[in-house]
């Protein structure tokens, strides 16, 4: 049984919608943080990412710095709260792809007894980190991506919604095309509360620090006699499995050990069948098929018999058959998190992008894997273990500021 609840959000109104959402500020360069922050005085940077706090170190006085921003925010009514408890229904329609899914309020209890089940660790350092955040601020922007298994009633009344016209409706400038309905009808809201009520448990897809800290945020509060309110639960967006798209999470590697091309084809031959491609880029068709391009040169990788558990939901994955009979002791690497011989790519960029990398000598490998499928994913999650760091790149990916979760209220 899973614990939805609807909740009043902070919201810009409709002609502002389009100005205010945006990415997470990781994902622009400094040069597009300033473009947005002199361009757009409604981006919704300004708050989350001020000019004035940029050079802050994370803690209290750069969090009173967004608080106050956002408290600023709500005075000049670029956000005001509704009047209604209200779930969400949005709609991201990306390359082609349309993505249907809820914003709901979950409990931190489903989170902490396991029916909200997790495939990846987190850092003790920024689940703290992300704590103090909310808790000085007082508002979530950037809900948890969680799946849930595919409900006939849900997606009635979705398609129901879909035929109506949204709140917002807009096209942003990488040409994602975002709508938002607000659902407050009664019978509606009764609806989604019991079809969730139906479900066993839902998986993390995305934002596994962000419930993690969501979670220590509720015991903090707990453990000073506030066992009710809005920071028992977290802001998430549900979307069936069916919805979700995976896309394959790419390597590029830094070769510092001196061996030549011939030399690491000879030690690969331990553990994988080799096909060279020459000048053919290789995209992986199936799992257990991996591309390595090298010196101008793609090969097929298929690992043999015995170098790696087909039986061990963690190792037969292709992150985890590359880590461990390529990178770990062919190239000395160890730690995925920290070692900087080794960075990720997701899909969605393309192979000419690994090509270019190590054809200008930024990096001297690439590897091409099969994007892992949801039925991986639910079997780790169920068994309780961990996948490699970056295993996954998924969508959709929400913009911040559309719909802003209060937590410090009841």
């Amino acid at each position: 049984m899973i614990t939805l609840k609807p909740f009043r959000a902070y919201r810009p109104p409709r002609d502002k919608a389009y100005l205010v959402a945006t990415r997470s500020y990781l994902s622009y360069t400094e040069e597009e943080l300033d473009d947005k922050l002199n361009n757009n005085p409604f981006s919704f940077m300004h708050v989350i990412n001020p000019k004035a706090g940029r050079a802050l170190a994370p803690g209290k006085a750069k969090y009173d710095m967004v608080r106050e921003g956002f408290e600023l925010w709500c005075e000049e009514e670029i956000f005001t709260k509704d009047e209604q408890a209200s779930y969400y229904l949005y709609s991201q329609v990306k390359d082609g792809n349309e993505y249907i899914g809820l914003i709901a309020a979950v409990s931190v209890e489903d989170y902490l007894e396991g029916r909200i089940k997790k495939h990846e660790n987190t850092l003790s350092a920024r689940e703290e980190m992300f704590s103090d955040y909310l808790e000085e601020t007082g508002f979530n922007a950037e809900p948890v991506l969680l799946i849930y298994h595919d409900d006939f009633e849900l997606n009635r009344l979705f398609a129901r919604y879909i035929e109506t016209r949204a709140e917002y409706e807009f096209t942003s400038t990488d040409r994602v095309f975002h709508r938002l309905w607000p659902i407050t009808e009664a019978k509606d809201l009764e609806l989604i509360t019991t079809a969730f009520e139906g479900q066993n448990c839902l998986y993390i897809a995305d934002g596994h620090h962000r419930s993690a800290s969501s979670a220590r945020l509720a015991e903090r509060m707990q453990e000073k006699g506030k066992t009710e309110g809005a920071h028992q639960y977290f802001m998430a967006f549900l979307i069936g499995e069916e919805q979700m798209k995976i896309y394959d999470f790419n390597r590029l590697v830094i070769n510092d050990s001196g061996k030549t091309k011939a030399k690491v084809l000879a030690e690969l031959e331990h553990s994988f069948n080799i096909e060279p491609k020459h000048l053919e880029t290789f995209h992986p068709q199936k799992i257990h098929e991996i591309g390595m391009y090298m010196d101008g040169e793609w090969f097929k990788l298929n690992p043999k018999i015995g170098s790696f558990d087909p039986n061990d939901s963690v190792g037969h994955l292709d992150a985890e058959i590359l880590s461990r009979n390529i990178l770990d002791p062919i190239f000395n690497i160890k730690d995925l998190k920290s070692d900087d011989r080794v960075d990720f790519v997701p899909g969605t960029y393309g192979l000419d992008y690994l090509e270019k990398a190590v054809d200008k000598g930024a990096y001297h490998l690439a590897f091409s894997l099969f994007p892992v499928s949801i039925e991986q994913i639910k079997l780790v999650s169920d068994e309780g273990k961990i996948m490699p760091p970056k295993s996954t790149y998924i969508e959709p990916k929400l913009r911040s500021g559309l719909v802003i979760y209060p937590i410090n209220e009841d």
